[in-house]
């Protein structure tokens, strides 16, 4: 049993997510999650909402509310929007409670302390309207270096080059259109280039990392520098020195402090089941292995700039020093980055109406179908386009007319002709054949999960599914029922098997309908795949808010990735569809509501 930290992109907290978002870090990170737990591995499902910055509280401000109004609605409504797609998080929490400043705090000050924080003075944007800071992100200009014409204040999404706000040509506020004025003020760096060495050696030997990923991230180290972690703000973490905290427009970057994220809510999970140090299995065990799971846009922070963090705080670098209070802490194992997923053509945005947020898409369809078509379709390894005629395709031919279908017609026929599951007789070639085709899936499967190649993975899966529909329709053990009955038995038992066999092969991608199939040849006597809880926390966050609500579950419900002998004698009732079939029509409604 190996102990592994499953670390989930934070959502930002300034509106609901869209299901580009779950594309990128949520589905993928639960599939993960959810295999190796039933592998027999043990998980820690992190994450939670990032709430500091100033695009909180320039949303804040458009709506008349307080940054921490804002915040406290939004996280409850993500977080029920990931309860309702099942995303099997230990813990979904905020960035906003007390733990999280605490530890971030600590963070900053061991780092500081080992040397590789350190002030200085340098150029911040200013709004010459209203004087208030403009945050890097909502800079824009041309890139110095490629001649991206909208690079960011911070980062060019055409050449991936770290930026400062100083540096771009003709740079404008995303706000308001203005020009920004510059002005020196005091911060504090992370001092990159102190960690090149380490991090340069670090990343070539991560051999198993996607080679997209390993190669950008070694690619940017020839232009490493250091990057400022505090900034002129209102809303965010105070900067933990005397002469800074009680300052009001001095705070931790939003930054640095949401990759903090993944190690606090590690920690808080520990507090919450009553073992303190329990985080320490996922994060100071030198066996223990980290999988980060974040869209491609988010690669720099979770492959250098968080790796430094975890090496300066450690004692590791160019300038040494000493482990802080927290100990030697593990650095990622893998970075699994997806590519962007667009909608019918178009890159999403929620100003121009080109969404579909995961609450308004479960609210018309079923987890487990957006779940398989981003298992199946979704950005991988290369961007991908979600368009709703293919959602229905996906839905109606592979759902439910090859899965649901395999379902329907195997138990139907058992409990119609048998009432229960019958026992074989004997097995012919191709009995033995299509048991032992899906019996080797789990070896198959089970690796792809691990490499996190999901698409593969279902794919593989499914094909379990059509070798299943072909042998039935092969068979045709419908007119056997007088003319050989055994031998009908035997063909409704070993496709009844292959049900059983392809419903755990599926759970990881489709946890809510595996199990209705499990309970289906089960019974309802034991849960199959455990499905997140959300809990009210009766405590103040850091922010004043009186209490605040989590995701958290119960996941270890005994299933099993292997094959299991299917219970002879067992009553068998006529089942319902286990999936919802679409009408064609879905697909205009849906272009209309985008104004198509």
């Amino acid at each position: 049993m190996t102990n592994l930290l499953t670390a989930v992109a934070w959502p930002y907290a300034n509106g609901p997510r869209h299901i580009g978002h779950v594309a990128g870090f949520g589905v993928p990170a639960d599939v993960f999650s959810r295999y190796q737990r039933m592998a027999g591995n043990r998980v820690l499902m992190v994450s939670g909402t990032d709430e500091h910055g100033t695009p909180i509280q320039v949303q804040a401000d458009a709506e008349g509310v307080t940054p921490r109004e804002l915040a406290d609605r939004n996280a409850l409504v993500i977080a029920k929007d990931l309860q309702n797609l099942g995303l099997s998080y230990d813990l979904f929490t905020r960035t906003t409670t007390r733990n999280h400043y605490a530890v971030a705090q600590e963070i900053f000050l061991g780092l500081l302390a080992n040397g590789y924080v350190f002030p200085k003075t340098q150029l911040g944007a200013i709004s010459p309207s209203n004087g208030r800071t403009l945050p890097d992100r909502y800079i824009e200009g041309t890139c110095p270096i490629c001649g991206y014409p909208s690079a960011r204040g911070d980062q060019c999404d055409n050449c991936g080059n770290q930026l400062d706000p100083v540096d771009l040509i003709e740079p404008r506020s995303k706000i308001n259109g203005e020009t920004p004025t510059f002005v020196e003020t005091e911060h504090f760096f992370l001092d990159l280039p102190a960690f090149a060495q380490v991090l340069g050696d670090w990343l070539q030997a991560q051999g198993h990392w996607r080679p997209n990923v390993q190669k950008f991230s070694l690619n940017l180290l020839d232009d490493l520098k250091p990057r400022a972690i505090t900034r002129d703000l209102e809303w965010g973490i105070p900067v933990p020195l005397d002469g800074w905290r009680d300052r009001p427009d001095k705070k931790i970057y939003v930054w640095f402090d949401a990759v903090i994220g993944y190690l606090s809510a590690s920690i808080e999970w520990a507090k919450r089941i009553g073992d303190p140090d329990a985080w320490r299995a996922f994060w100071v065990d030198p066996d223990a292995r980290a999988y980060y799971f974040m869209g491609k846009d988010n690669i720099v922070f979770h492959s250098e700039i968080w790796p430094a963090m975890l090496f300066g705080y450690s004692g590791v670098g160019a300038k040494g020093g000493e482990p802080g209070s927290l100990g030697v802490l593990n650095r990622p194992y893998d970075v699994v980055s997806s590519e962007f997923l667009t909608m019918e053509g178009k890159k999403f945005s929620s100003s121009r109406g080109v969404v579909i947020y995961v609450g308004d898409m479960l609210s018309r369809y079923d987890a487990d179908a957006l779940r398989y078509y981003l298992a199946v379709a979704g950005p991988e390894n290369q961007d991908t386009d979600f368009t709703w005629a293919e959602f229905v395709r996906r839905n109606n031919d592979e759902l439910v007319a090859g899965w649901g279908n395999l379902v329907n017609r195997t138990v139907s026929m058992t409990a119609k002709n048998l009432g229960s599951i019958p026992a074989p007789g004997a097995l012919t070639d191709a009995d033995h054949a299509l048991l032992a085709s899906a019996k080797a899936a789990f070896g198959s499967v089970g690796e792809l999960l691990a490499k996190s190649r999901q698409k593969a993975a279902i794919g593989e899966a499914m094909a379990v599914v059509g070798s299943a529909n072909k042998y039935l329709s092969d068979m045709e053990p419908w007119k056997l029922k007088n003319s050989d009955p055994e031998r009908m038995a035997s063909v409704l038992h070993v496709a009844l098997q292959v049900v059983d066999d392809a419903k755990t092969l599926l759970t990881p991608f489709l946890p809510s309908s595996s199990s209705t199939v499990h309970a289906m040849l089960r019974g309802d006597d034991q849960r199959w795949a455990g499905m997140p809880e959300l809990v009210e926390v009766d405590e103040p966050t850091a922010v004043g808010s009186p209490s605040y609500s989590v995701l958290t579950g119960d996941y270890d419900t005994g299933a099993r990735w292997e094959s299991t002998p299917i219970d002879v004698g067992r009553p068998l009732a006529a089942p319902t569809p286990v999936f919802v079939k679409l009408d064609p029509g879905v697909v205009d409604e849906e272009l209309a509501r985008l104004g198509e």
